[in-house]
C-alpha cells in the first residue's frame, strides 16, 4: 500500500501566515503539523508516499520534509497544479499509484488515534472498494457528510451541506483500491469548479461497491483556522509531549507542570506554568509563560506574559504585558510603541484580526 499525502492549496483561512508559507508546515507543538501526518503513516507501515505540492509553497515542502530518510520512508514530490479537489489530485497521482492500494491523507488534518488499525483491516478485506473514518462534530456544515442506514452502512455521502442529514463528518483520512479512478471517471466537477471525494465516494455506492468505515474514538482536528490551530496546539501539548529540561534555567527560575525546554534555551528569572514548550536557542528573560504555548526556536521574550499562544521560530516579544490566544508568524516582533497616550499605530496584513480590549 501507497500513502497519498495532500500538502498544496492556498490555505486562505490562516492568512497571513499562509501569504508566507505552506499551511501544512504552520508548527504544532513547534513541530509542522505535516510532520505528524507522515507520523502516522510510516506507524501503519505506509513507507512508500507521495506527496501532493503547489508550485507556489512544494519548494518549501521539499525542503522541510526532505527525501523521507528521517522516517525511514521514501517521498516522491507530485505537483498539482491548481486546487482542483481532492479527487483531481488522486487522479494527479495516479502515474505514482499505480495499480496499489493506497491511504489518502490531508496534509492539514492531526488525529489522536492510530490509523494502522484501519489501514490493517482494509488489507485483510479486499471486498471493500474503500474506507474511511468518520467522527461526530457539532456543526457538520462545514464537511462531507456521511449517513449511515439502521445496519450502520454509509448510505449516502453530501459535500458541505446546508442541512447537515447526520453529524458524521467525514475525517481527512481515506483508503482506496485502485478501482476509484474508475469512480473518478465517472464524475463532474462540482458547482465550485472541484472533483469532489464526496461526489466519488457516491459514485463507488451507486456501482454496488462497498465503502467500510471507522468512527473515530479520539480527537480529529482541522488546523485551517486560527482558533482551530491553537485548539491543535493545545491538544498535542496535553496528549503528546514529553518534558525534558535541556537548556539553562536559572534558580531564580520556577517551572511547573509538564515543560520541555530544548538544547540551547535559556530561562531568566521567568516564570513557566505546563504544559509549554520551549525551542532551541529561545531566551526567556522576566517572562511569564502560561500553559498550553508552544515557543519557537531562536524566540525572544523579554519582561513578557504569553498564554495560550504558538510563537513560530524568531519571533520577539518585548515589555507586552499579557498576549494570549495568539498565532504570531515567522520573525514578528511585538512592543511598545511611541504613539501618544491612548492612541495605536499597526501595520496589520491582509485578512488580520486586530481585537483590542
Amino acid at each position: 500500500m501507497k500513502g497519498l499525502v495532500l500538502a498544496g492549496g492556498a490555505g486562505s483561512r490562516l492568512r497571513p501566515i499562509t501569504y508566507t508559507g505552506a499551511k501544512q508546515l504552520v508548527p504544532v507543538a513547534n513541530r509542522p503539523i505535516l510532520f505528524f501526518v507522515v507520523d502516522k503513516l510510516v506507524d501503519a507501515g505506509i513507507t512508500d508516499i507521495g506527496v501532493i505540492i503547489s508550485p507556489e509553497t512544494g519548494a518549501e515542502v521539499r525542503a522541510a520534509l526532505g527525501d523521507g530518510a528521517r522516517w525511514g520512508a521514501r517521498l516522491t514530490y507530485i505537483v498539482q497544479e491548481r486546487p482542483a479537489g481532492l479527487a483531481h489530485a488522486a487522479l494527479t497521482a495516479r502515474p505514482f499509484l499505480g495499480d496499489d492500494d493506497f491511504c489518502m491523507y490531508l496534509g492539514d488534518n492531526l488525529i489522536g488515534d492510530s490509523i494502522r488499525p484501519a489501514v490493517d483491516a482494509f488489507r485483510a478485506e479486499p471486498a471493500w472498494s474503500a474506507s474511511v473514518m468518520l467522527k461526530a462534530v457539532d456543526d457538520p456544515r462545514a464537511f462531507g457528510v456521511a449517513v449511515l442506514d439502521a445496519d450502520g452502512a454509509i448510505t449516502r455521502l453530501v459535500e458541505k451541506p446546508a442541512d447537515p442529514p447526520s453529524d458524521l463528518a467525514l475525517v481527512g483520512v481515506y483508503l482506496f483500491r485502485p478501482s476509484v479512478f474508475a469512480a473518478i471517471a465517472e464524475i463532474a466537477p462540482s458547482a465550485r469548479g472541484e472533483l469532489e471525494i464526496t461526489d466519488t465516494l457516491s459514485r463507488i455506492l451507486a456501482r454496488g461497491e462497498h465503502i467500510h468505515h471507522d468512527v473515530l474514538g479520539s480527537w480529529w482536528l482541522d488546523t485551517g483556522k486560527k482558533d482551530d490551530l491553537l485548539l491543535a496546539n493545545s491538544t498535542v501539548l496535553d496528549s503528546w509531549l514529553v518534558p525534558a529540561r535541556l537548556g539553562l534555567v536559572d534558580a531564580a527560575s520556577r517551572v511547573s507542570g509538564r515543560v520541555r525546554i530544548e538544547a540551547g534555551a535559556v530561562v531568566e528569572r521567568s516564570t513557566i506554568r505546563g504544559p509549554v514548550i520551549i525551542g532551541a536557542g529561545a531566551r526567556l528573560t522576566d517572562a511569564r509563560i502560561g500553559p498550553y504555548t508552544s515557543i519557537g526556536d531562536g524566540v525572544t521574550v523579554l519582561r513578557s506574559g504569553v498564554d495560550h499562544s504558538v510563537l513560530m521560530e524568531g519571533c520577539v516579544v518585548e515589555d507586552t504585558a499579557r498576549l494570549e490566544d495568539s498565532l504570531l508568524g515567522r520573525r514578528v516582533r511585538v512592543r511598545p510603541g511611541s504613539t501618544r497616550a491612548g492612541a495605536l499605530s499597526l501595520m496589520v496584513g491582509d485578512d488580520c484580526v486586530v481585537e483590542l480590549a
